[in-house]
């Protein structure tokens, strides 16, 4: 053995070996992060655009700019994030735009899919919008 094994082997062997004080407040610390934990799940609202073959490049950056603008509208939406698919797979099945908006809880979800602005968005989808796809879940780690 090198001698820096050696010296990491003794080194773990005396620490072994060392009694380990673990208090009734230590033990209770993993329950407290775990119920913080659960109290901080969020729920996600994934939503994925399929547009139209004659939708064009300007109506498109319209539909993204709209959406995007609901987060300064809608006090509800937590987070608001998006993107281009850009997976090798090929199994995006035309989807090329992905919508992740964060909420508290589902009563503030819910208030968001009622929300007049939310409304006033959905009907400019109507001319370019091929298809939709919609998944909530609440995050776990």
């Amino acid at each position: 053995m090198k001698t820096s094994s050696l010296l990491a082997a003794a080194i773990f062997g005396v620490a072994s070996l060392l009694p380990m004080k673990i208090s009734a407040k230590d033990e209770a610390k993993p329950a407290a992060k775990t119920e913080k934990a659960t109290k901080k799940a969020k729920l996600n609202h994934v939503v994925a655009f399929k547009f139209k073959d004659t939708a064009t490049k300007e109506q498109v950056k319209e539909i993204e700019d709209a959406f995007r603008a609901l987060k300064t509208k809608i006090p509800q939406i937590q987070k608001l994030q998006w993107g281009l698919n850009n997976s090798p797979e090929g199994l995006n099945k035309g989807f090329t735009h992905c919508w992740v908006l964060t909420f508290e809880s589902e009563a503030d979800r819910d208030a968001y899919l009622i929300h007049p602005d939310h409304k006033e968005f959905g009907k400019g989808l109507k001319p370019v919008l091929a298809d939709v796809m919609v998944i909530d879940f609440w995050a776990k780690n």
